[in-house]
């Protein structure tokens, strides 16, 4: 039975997120979906992360196994055919090893998140970006920022429903970098907790408003208590960049 490599580009903004759920279209469900009219396959597709309700992805993998074996431009081809007119597109399709799984055979995540950076309105960013008034410093949320890499325990950026077994992650990156208006934050390591990137987005943002300082992002990471964490960000302005193996 060969098994498929897929990346998938993705706008979650009418999706309940990756994972199939009973209260609304997941993006997994589409493109089961899609495959099925393609294939006549009822197969299961396995992504490598779980993005929220209202999350992008440029980059998310999945994996999925068919009965016969299919040219993968084609495979490509015809998935992306039966998801119109949904905001969902298969990038890119490999056939890969039966051992390859797209969740856990992952080494590294890479997570972006937008923020637009000004007093008027957004027009084509709407939905894609998380539209902040107030200025910001990049520059001290960057450096705030760095006190969250490496290993620690992220209790207090972690949402109430995360089921991973352990609040203990590395983070290998947090890079913080201003465009014009445009401020992006880029975070990588090999796993993340239930609402870390979007926590650690909204703490951040509240030093570079001015309201905490670097010494208090370093206070909540020490809480391990959720209530101390600033605002958690909106789903709008994250997007699941790239998966590593």
């Amino acid at each position: 039975m060969p098994r498929y490599k897929l990346t998938i580009e993705y706008d979650g903004a009418a999706f309940c997120g990756w994972q199939s759920q009973l209260n609304g279209l997941a993006v997994q469900n589409a493109v089961q979906d899609a495959i099925e009219r393609f294939s006549g396959e009822a197969a299961r597709v396995h992504g490598a992360g779980r993005t929220d309700s209202g999350v992008h992805a440029l980059g998310q993998v999945a994996h999925v196994d068919l009965e016969r074996e299919v040219a993968t431009d084609t495979l490509r081809d015809a998935v992306n055919a039966c998801l119109r007119p949904a905001k969902v597109a298969i990038v890119r399709a490999e056939q890969v090893g039966p051992d390859f799984e797209a969740r856990f055979s992952a080494v590294r995540r890479h997570y972006l998140y937008r923020i637009v950076n000004r007093r008027a309105p957004l027009t084509l960013d709407r939905g894609q970006a998380w539209l902040v008034h107030r200025p910001l410093d990049a520059e001290a949320m960057h450096e705030a920022g760095q006190l969250l890499v490496g290993t620690h325990d992220f209790t207090s950026f972690r949402s109430v429903n995360c089921q991973a077994k352990s609040p203990v992650k590395t983070l290998d990156e947090i890079r913080i970098s201003r465009y014009g208006d445009d401020i992006e934050m880029v975070c990588n390591a090999r796993s993340f907790l239930h609402n870390q990137v979007r926590s650690i987005i909204g703490t951040l943002k509240m030093v570079g408003e001015g309201s905490w300082s670097a010494r208090d992002v370093a206070r909540v990471l020490a809480a391990r208590d959720r209530t101390a964490c600033g605002p958690v960000a909106p789903p709008d302005g994250l997007y699941l960049m790239q998966v590593d193996y």
